[in-house]
């Protein structure tokens, strides 16, 4: 089952890439860019135009996708039969693939008629969505050792989320068949079509009939929402799935927005496909999941009946993104910001930029809190956050932070521009992944290795306005990469006793207190001569280069204090000024910029 699994979920996302790439097809008008099948103008190798090679890649994504499904449906058909919800979904995905073959020859041969290519994405959706149901339900028999017969939706709140998988269907069918039949410009402004109720071109109605679905599933979504944070408190994938369901369908739908207002860039339909097969997987999970539990009615009154303290909960989830850490971080990213341009950046590219990083970074610790929920337990520092706490689920801690992290994204992509969100994407990933699920506890350079997380906002900031990276912008990394770990071990100098309760293998928890206040005295004599490097490298000027002496000049004074006199007096010292050294030496640099 372990590598069933696998081998399921890799091809429910090798079959979303198949539906990213056919949908760029569809947006970019490629469907002809081969105008026969299965070659390319006659050769097995399509000339170097962007439609054919598009249209090509799909096709050849589609030949591998189709061995997959069929081994799959196989292996499902052999060694698990007699669980209908892994193979029957699969068995009828083999039935669904040969007609989306047939459909895809006959698109092509047809030259993309509108209805014919409408048919051929809801076909796309259905065999993806049988794919996920399969995975749900392998993923459910490995961990609970067994699986229900079919799926139940018996709740209000089940019968709602079966709702909201339909109508996202008939909102992502409807707004492929806008676009393939041009009715996109049929009606101008909004909400009325060309100023009138009632639309005078079948286009109009076409297009009509798209908004009147987005609005009516956009209000049930938003009710289906609240209705899972107040019923599924405790279910862990049902609430984060009913979370991304509705943040991703929202997105998606500003991604749709800002496309047409910016003049359709290719990065941003790129974009707007693959948040819409998102939103479709999301709601195939959510629909999956809410089956396999078969809550009752009463099961959830019960679990909306308890008692919730608004106020506190919403200071949770506010303490849950760490606010001081986020605010240290921003302070980065703006640093950037101005380094890149040597000037103040324009006001509108500043917010976005700032509110993308904060919704990043505040994701990032949310999670975090997440993944240590039981070790924060057994450290009198975090022993009160929220979820070790009790007074937030880690369902709920979950959900808060993967809609953070979903919400950052597509803010900077939109409004900033895409090297911005990844770079975004990537500290996200670093954090939460490289560093809390793995580094943290495997090793005790977690702390150097995993200081590359926080190191990345200054390259975000410089991004959003250069919309490039050069030396300077890595030199900004650096110098956090090398502020990190002078700075924790400070604090786990004056924790260690926290951290070896809670098995976490800091330098003083390892190596001892000795080691540790070498390895913070080197690493500030380190930090110190590479922020003394700008100016004479000429990315910096005389008053960067006096504030970064003064600075480092005391940060070299603390850390040697902490070499020499040991004590928690002085690491605390260390650790509280090495946080304001960071801001105060980002805060010159933007002075040394603008004057």
């Amino acid at each position: 089952m372990g590598r069933f699994r696998h081998l399921i979920l890799t091809t429910a996302l090798v079959t979303y890439m198949l539906i990213i790439i056919g949908g760029i097809v569809r947006v970019t008008g490629s469907g002809l860019g081969c105008p026969d099948w299965p070659t390319c103008f006659g050769s097995w190798i399509p000339p170097m135009r962007f439609d054919a090679i598009i249209e090509y890649t799909h096709r050849l994504a589609a030949a591998l996708t189709s061995p997959l499904i069929l081994a799959s449906a196989l292996v499902a058909w052999l060694r698990y039969r007699e669980h209908r919800l892994i193979s029957r979904p699969l068995l009828w995905g083999l039935g669904l693939l040969l007609v989306q073959g047939l459909l895809g020859g006959l698109v092509v041969v047809l030259e993309t008629p509108p209805n014919l290519v409408a048919v051929h994405l809801g076909v796309a959706l259905i065999l993806f969505a049988l794919l996920i149901v399969s995975a749900v339900a392998a993923f459910h028999l490995y961990a609970h050792g067994k699986l229900p017969q079919r799926l139940q939706f018996r709740s209000r709140f089940s019968r709602s989320a079966r709702g909201a998988l339909v109508g996202i269907f008939v909102v992502l069918v409807s707004g492929a068949l806008v676009a393939m039949t041009n009715a996109t410009y049929a009606c101008s402004g909004w909400p009325l079509c060309n100023g009138e109720l009632i639309p005078g071109h079948p286009l109009g109605w076409v297009h009509m009939g798209h908004r009147l679905a987005v609005a009516l599933v956009s209000v049930h979504l938003v009710m289906l929402l609240a209705r899972a944070w107040r019923t599924q408190r405790t279910q862990r994938g049902i609430l984060i799935s009913a979370t991304l369901t509705v943040v991703l369908y929202f997105s998606q739908a500003l991604v749709g927005a800002v496309k047409v207002s910016s003049q359709f860039p290719i990065p941003l339909l790129g974009l707007h496909v693959a948040s819409a097969a998102a939103v479709w997987a999301a709601a195939v999970v959510l629909a999956g999941l809410v089956g396999l539990a078969d809550r009752s009615p009463q099961d959830e009154d019960k679990e909306a009946a308890q008692p919730l303290d608004t106020s506190q909960f919403l200071k949770d989830l506010l303490s849950l993104t760490k606010p001081i850490i986020v605010a240290l971080l921003l302070v980065t990213t703006y640093g950037g910001m101005v380094l890149a341009g040597r000037a103040l950046p324009p006001l509108g590219l500043t917010l976005w930029t700032l509110l993308g990083g904060a919704l990043a970074a505040g994701g990032s610790g949310a999670i975090n809190q997440y993944i240590d929920r039981e070790t924060d337990q057994h450290m009198s520092r975090t022993a009160r956050r929220p979820i070790a706490a009790g007074r937030l689920t880690p369902a709920e801690g979950l959900a808060f932070g993967l809609s953070l992290l979903v919400l950052a994204f597509f803010l900077l992509a939109n409004f900033v521009n895409l090297l911005a969100a990844l770079l975004a994407l990537a500290g996200m990933v670093y954090y939460v992944v490289l560093y809390s699920m793995w580094l943290k506890h495997a090793t005790v350079q977690n702390i150097v290795i995993g200081g590359g997380a926080g190191a990345i906002p200054p390259l975000v900031g410089w991004a959003a306005v250069a919309g490039s990276l050069n030396w300077t912008a890595v030199f900004l990394f650096l110098i956090i990469f090398m502020w990190t770990p002078p700075h924790f071990w400070a604090l786990a100098l004056i924790k260690h006793k926290d951290y070896a309760r809670a098995g976490v293998p800091m330098l003083p928890v390892v190596r001892g207190e000795a080691e540790t206040r070498r390895q913070i005295w080197w690493y500030s004599v380190l930090l110190v001569a590479l922020t003394l490097a700008l100016p004479p490298l000429g990315m910096a000027g005389t008053v960067y280069l006096v504030s970064a002496a003064l600075l480092g000049g005391l940060l070299l004074l603390a850390a040697w204090a902490v070499l020499r006199q040991g004590g928690n007096k002085v690491a605390w010292r260390m650790y509280r000024y090495s946080s304001l050294y960071l801001a105060l030496l980002f805060l010159a640099l933007v002075l040394d910029a603008l004057l």
